[in-house]
């Protein structure tokens, strides 16, 4: 009888995840994604014109929201957003990803990304309940006390390696165009699917070297016992900032990130869910 009911249960669960709510919930996780990429390129942007001091990472791009008047409105609905990307995401973790099946592999990155967006609707909250905790400065102080445990310093470079691994994957997936099996390519004209396979490939790119830049400081944290490096996105943007030519090095950046930002609308429109 318990086999019975759990197996209803899980049923009922499935077609859940299935259903229209369901989906449209994706849909509005998906375009919160879209939007804070854009809002983390637009705020290194200003960061590389010398115009903000803001920090160029999520709770930067969130803070710089919460000063304009339609502000607290707009960080609501982003933390909605970040909250259903999570529970889609858990709900692809429980029964099996679209496109990529009930694999494993498919599952642990989709749990991964709900731990990831879950934890981002945390920080919008707390933005919007007016913590002014940096979010760098947080990652640097984790970093710091990890590396003072025995063994600790290799742990960050091991995360920091697993880091600059996705950074390569990424740019590889962008670069060969994996994430077009994700879309909906047939309710498109061919002109709309061009534009969109190529946002998608200079986006992810760009996201892909961020996302190596960053993992490679978190490597250079552990070895040289330097926690300052590890300040995530932030600090690898700067970092670009501090080169020679550094300014259009960091502009091109956030170009790229917004770039991924409008692709991941248009993920929000025809992505397979």
């Amino acid at each position: 009888m318990p086999s019975v009911t759990s197996a209803r249960v899980s049923a009922n669960a499935r077609r859940a995840s299935d259903s229209r709510p369901a989906q449209i919930m994706a849909r509005i996780g998906l375009a919160a994604r879209g939007v804070i990429y854009i809002l983390i390129g637009w705020v290194a942007i200003l960061v590389a014109l010398g115009k903000t001091t803001q920090e160029t990472d999520q709770r930067g791009a969130l803070q710089l929201l919460s000063g304009k008047p339609y502000g607290l409105v707009s960080l609501w609905l982003l933390c909605i957003g970040f909250a259903a990307y999570a529970l889609w995401r858990l709900s692809e973790a429980a029964f099996g990803v679209t496109v990529d099946g009930k694999g494993a592999g498919p599952r642990l990155k989709s749990l991964a990304r709900a731990v990831v967006y879950g934890s981002l609707a945390v920080t919008t909250f707390s933005v919007i309940s007016g913590a002014k905790r940096s979010q760098s400065g947080q990652q640097q102080d984790w970093t710091a006390k990890v590396m003072s445990h025995p063994g600790g310093r290799w742990a960050v470079g091991l995360v920091g390696a697993v880091v600059v691994v996705v950074g390569v994957i990424l740019v590889l997936d962008g670069a060969r165009r994996k994430f077009v099996k994700y879309l909906r390519t047939g309710q498109m004209s061919p002109r709309t699917r061009r534009v969109v396979e190529g946002l998608g490939m200079i986006g992810t790119v760009a996201r892909g070297l961020v996302f190596a830049l960053t993992g490679a400081l978190v490597i250079e944290a552990a070895v040289r016992y330097q926690p300052a490096k590890a300040g995530g996105l932030d600090t690898a943007l700067k970092t670009l900032r501090d080169q020679p030519y550094g300014e259009f090095a960091l502009i091109a950046a956030a170009l790229g990130l917004i770039i991924f930002g409008v692709y991941g609308l248009c993920e929000a429109r025809w992505r397979k869910v």
